[in-house]
């Protein structure tokens, strides 16, 4: 069944990025994105807040009701509301309006609005860069096949900080700040990582040594899930083919059809 004229048209311009009116829309929307971004970003200056306040909360509002309205016109001409609704891009968009109403009742929430940055993912689609989005699926897919060996190795990790941390609340004590095992944790979460704040450090000659192992110990630990996620990412690329079509890289070997565009592959 065809749809009434004015939701066509509405559909041609929202939707059709092959079309110069929805090209158009589209490069409108981005600039939009990006002005709102850059006038949350700014309001958080305080002299500019002192000063501009109430044209900052004018900007915020001009571009929350229009995306608003936006949205609503999406899910309208859509032909399947419920795709878009829940659809990755549906939700990203629902969730860059929520924070200016969500300010009504929490004060501050407003300046999660920069999630709106995230809808510049629709650039890849209007500038044809479907190829990078291949690329960007051969990472998801790498990520979610070694998901089990990283949890894994997530799983040692806090054992041995939660060890480590015990041992330094009873070599330091108070003394040296380490006043509790969750603080000594943290200390070890830190030194682990090779982050080293430097808010708590060991000042007896055992727990310098402890310390220095495991900062040495840090270095192995952060190449072990980049070991993982390449080897994945080796074997997803090996597996992986492009569409004739428009480009787009499909990870997945089952697949028939292309997720971008359509056509078989």
């Amino acid at each position: 069944m065809r749809k009434p004229g004015l939701r066509q048209r509405l559909d041609t311009i929202i939707f059709g990025v092959d079309t110069p009116t929805g090209r158009t829309f589209d490069v409108i929307l981005i600039c939009a994105i990006v002005l709102s971004v850059i006038a949350v970003t700014l309001e958080s200056v305080k002299p500019l807040q002192q000063n501009y306040g109430q044209l900052f909360w004018g900007i915020e509002w001009f571009f929350t009701i229009l995306f608003t309205i936006e949205y609503i016109m999406r899910i309208w001409v859509s032909e399947q509301p419920r795709r878009y609704i829940f659809g990755g891009l549906g939700i990203i968009d629902v969730l860059s309006i929520l924070p200016t109403y969500l300010s009504l009742v929490f004060v501050g929430t407003h300046y999660l609005m920069t999630i709106r940055i995230l809808r510049l993912l629709r650039i890849f689609r209007i500038l044809k860069l479907n190829h990078y989005l291949g690329q960007a699926n051969i990472i998801v897919d790498a990520l979610r096949r070694s998901s089990q060996k990283i949890l894994v190795f997530l799983f040692t990790i806090i054992h041995v900080v939660l060890i480590m941390g015990a041992v330094m609340y009873v070599i330091e004590g108070e003394a040296a700040g380490f006043d509790s095992i969750p603080r000594s944790v943290y200390w070890a979460i830190v030194t682990i990582t090779t982050v080293g704040y430097g808010d708590i450090s060991p000042v007896t000659p055992l727990g310098q040594f402890i310390a220095s192992f495991i900062m040495i110990l840090g270095y192995a630990i952060i190449a072990v899930p980049t070991g993982i996620v390449t080897a994945e990412m080796s074997k997803s690329k090996k597996h992986t083919r492009e569409c004739s079509s428009c480009g787009n890289l499909i990870a997945e070997p089952q697949a028939n059809y292309c997720c971008v565009c359509g056509d078989e592959i």
